[in-house]
């Protein structure tokens, strides 16, 4: 029997990321499994450019609307997906009212705020772990980011499975691009967290293309001039390059997942990167791509990975299974009373660690 399900997330369309592509594709597969489910974004509230990321919206304020839509919508399930201004809001008006709702864990905030101001990284732990405690459960996609998060005093964690869309995401021509091979992608934001530049710097003896936008681009493309910058490229035709590269380098130090490594994988394209949280669960070293201290070395041995290795793991992580995974971490609302003073007392040891 499908249940009434509200999603509360600060990223969503036009943005372009791993949290809004894995959010998509799991409203979407909730909905062919039979439940109604509603989200709530940033359009629907007035809103501001977030600071050093213009192209983004943040809502402001808002806390009473989004207690109207709770209110009205009456869900069955609630989950908060981000930890911004509406995720805040949601949170308020659960703990308010004693309801019960999920929440996930997509981006390494403390070290993302750390390489923009000098805030220490227990601070930030310490606020994220005062806002998921009083969810009835964090989800997270990654034993390693599990591992990490219990060192820092997470005690309600459970996975959540990333996928890919193999139907989009395929072996393709490699014609599509005529740059000099070996090619070498990177596909993301470009920006000073996703460590772009260790991508931009590396030595070597073929092309760098950049798929993405973002903050970074303007310095990034005057500095590496021989690199081919693209910007955002969606759909098909972000199969398409994607496809025609010959190893993509994923340089981030700080994602949790790094869903374009299974993107790239289910086109036959090996990854390269770093042994790192994210990429070190995704990526069998020698199998589907190259983890290496070096990312130059990294992308180098990448070369040699068959391709049909890589799509053979990329086939395995259908969304279907990781939004029954989501499905079955949801939790109902309205708790018991004695759920009630449980919560709370998680939420009130939690500040206290």
């Amino acid at each position: 029997m499908g249940m009434k399900i509200l999603i509360v997330s600060d990223a969503w369309v036009p943005q372009t990321n791993g949290v809004v592509t894995t959010l998509s594709q799991t409203v979407a597969h909730l909905r062919r499994f039979g439940h109604t489910v509603r989200v709530v974004t940033p359009d629907q509230f007035r809103t501001f450019p977030c600071p050093t990321y213009p192209e983004i919206r943040v809502a402001l304020f808002p806390y009473r609307r989004m207690a109207q839509l709770i209110e009205a919508w009456q869900p069955q399930a609630l989950h908060i997906a981000t930890e911004g201004p509406l995720g805040f809001a949601a949170r308020r008006y659960c703990v308010r009212h004693g309801l019960r709702f999920t929440t996930s864990y997509h981006t390494q905030f403390p070290q993302y705020l750390r390489q923009r101001f000098p805030v220490p990284t227990a601070l930030s732990y310490r606020g994220l772990r005062w806002f998921h405690g009083a969810a009835h459960t964090c989800m997270v996609s990654t034993p390693t980011v599990e591992a990490q998060l219990v060192e820092r005093g997470f005690r309600n964690l459970s996975r959540w499975r990333r996928g890919v869309d193999t139907r989009l995401f395929r072996p393709q021509s490699k014609d599509f691009l005529s740059l000099p091979r070996p090619i070498a992608a990177y596909v993301g934001r470009v920006a000073v967290e996703k460590n772009v530049e260790a991508f931009l710097s590396m030595p070597w003896l073929g092309s760098k293309l950049v798929i993405g936008d973002g903050p970074e681009r303007p310095r990034c493309q005057a500095q590496f001039p021989d690199a081919t910058f693209v910007g955002y490229q969606r759909g098909e035709a972000l199969a398409r390059h994607l496809a025609a590269a010959d190893v993509l380098v994923f340089p981030s130090l700080t994602d949790t997942f790094g869903l374009v490594n299974l993107e790239a994988m289910a086109c036959g394209v090996p990854v390269a990167a770093y042994p790192v949280a994210g990429p070190i669960d995704v990526i069998d070293d020698g199998i589907t791509g190259s983890l290496h201290e070096d990312l130059a070395t990294a992308a180098v041995r990448a070369l040699s990975i068959d391709p049909h290795a890589c799509r053979k793991r990329a086939e395995r992580s259908g969304w279907d299974v990781c939004s029954r995974e989501f499905e079955s971490n949801l939790t109902a609302v309205k708790p018991s009373s004695v759920a009630v003073q449980q919560r709370r007392r998680v939420a009130v040891d939690s500040v206290a660690n």
